[in-house]
């Protein structure tokens, strides 16, 4: 395969160390040794373990390091039992650390391994409520290496894992300080062979957290500014990433973007991913397909009370006739040309789940930061519309 190459590369320290450029992955030994990890373990996606990249990752480091072990046993929607198999082949192979390469479901269970190799207490005592983190034995804590393959969940810069309780079908957002990476590696050459269509999907996700931090009522003005330029990448990029794989330039210009939106939400989120959460919980729907599935339903909905955000964005982003209707035709456009389904019904999702997933909705703790304040019959009409394909209409 030839690459479309890119010439940037540099170190960032916000919101960790980060080493961005083509061909980064190289380094991966040298970084292992700067935080103290000899032995550490790979954390991967199933469907990537037999790719080149994790072995040449998993080379460098049989070679270089004491010890590497290869952990791959979970699922999109990582379960808790995916995080104990993980902390059980943690001990067993004397690990000091986690390498965790690929899309968000690697990274979460990568970082959640980290958190729980020396906790006694269960992962859900962990949980983003209130100062739960401080039951943590912070010093227990290992350190994790991410290297996203994907460019969406923005894992990599984020303290927390989405893990899905399987008691109840619920995703719970598991929290410490010191989940967040050690340091990161933007690679672009490791986003290569991701299809076009999810590499929609990722990208949307990335969108979606960018626009939901910038639309929180939240006042955090670092973060609003990130969310903005985020958007910006994404707008310039993500088509050429869809179209053209091998565009290293724009595969690095969307790993930024979506660290930049998992950065930025540290504002919050919204009502986007509160819809989303149960239909991948429930139904197994790609998270950020999801997300990019309800956005315009999401953003009409909210229009009364982001009008001046909306119509600012319209702006920065230089779209026609600047307003909040122009920011959400720019939403539908951009997934009708980079193929993403316009209804949730095309995703499995039917009027018989919206009930349930409403209720779930409403106590998703994405749900507080949305910029109305939501009900549980606003969630069923949001599905409803969803559903139907319902747009444009008050």
């Amino acid at each position: 395969m030839t690459y479309r190459t890119s010439s940037h590369t540099n170190n960032w320290n916000y919101p960790t160390a980060m080493r961005f450029g083509q061909g980064r992955i190289e380094e991966i030994c040298d970084i292992c040794r700067e935080f103290g990890i000899n032995s550490p373990l790979l954390v991967t996606d199933p469907g990537l373990v037999n790719l080149p990249m994790v072995q040449q990752i998993f080379d460098l480091c049989s070679s270089n390091l004491e010890n590497c072990t290869i952990f791959s046993n979970l699922q999109p929607n990582p379960i808790e039992g995916n995080v104990e198999q993980g902390v059980q082949t943690f001990k067993s192979g004397n690990h000091d650390g986690v390498i965790a390469l690929g899309g968000g479901s690697a990274l979460d269970v990568g970082k959640a391994v980290a958190l729980m190799v020396g906790q006694t207490r269960p992962i859900w005592d962990f949980e983003d409520r209130e100062d739960w983190y401080t039951r943590a034995d912070s010093d227990a804590i290992v350190p994790t290496i991410a290297i996203p393959t994907t460019s969406g969940t923005g894992s990599e810069v984020g303290r927390a894992s989405v893990i899905t309780d399987a008691s109840d079908q619920t995703k719970k957002i598991i929290f410490h300080p010191k989940m967040l990476p050690v340091c990161v590696i933007l690679d672009p050459e490791v986003t290569v062979g991701l299809p076009a269509l999810l590499t929609a999907g990722v990208g949307m996700d990335a969108l979606s957290h960018n626009l939901e931090a910038y639309c929180s009522p939240v006042y955090h003005p670092l973060a609003q500014g990130i969310a903005v330029e985020g958007m910006r990448l994404i707008r310039d990029w993500l088509e050429i990433a869809c179209r053209d794989g091998a565009n290293l330039e724009a595969r690095s210009q969307m790993q930024v973007a979506s660290s930049m939106g998992a950065t930025a939400f540290q504002k919050g989120l919204g009502a986007m991913h509160s819809l989303s959460h149960p239909c991948g919980s429930i139904l197994g729907t790609h998270h950020g397909t999801t997300n990019a599935v309800v956005m315009p339903y999401v953003l009409e909905f909210n229009t009364d009370a982001i009008d001046d955000r909306l119509t600012a964005l319209a702006r920065y982003l230089d779209l026609p006739n600047p307003s909040p209707e122009s920011v959400v035709l720019w939403v539908l456009e951009l997934r009708d040309r980079i193929g993403i389904p316009h209804t949730l019904s095309e995703l499995g999702v039917s009027e018989e789940n919206v009930t349930l997933f409403s209720k779930m909705a409403m106590l998703d703790p994405s749900t507080s930061t949305n910029p109305i304040k939501m009900t549980q019959v606003f969630f069923e009409d949001l599905y409803e519309r969803s559903i139907s394909g319902t747009i444009g209409v008050s």
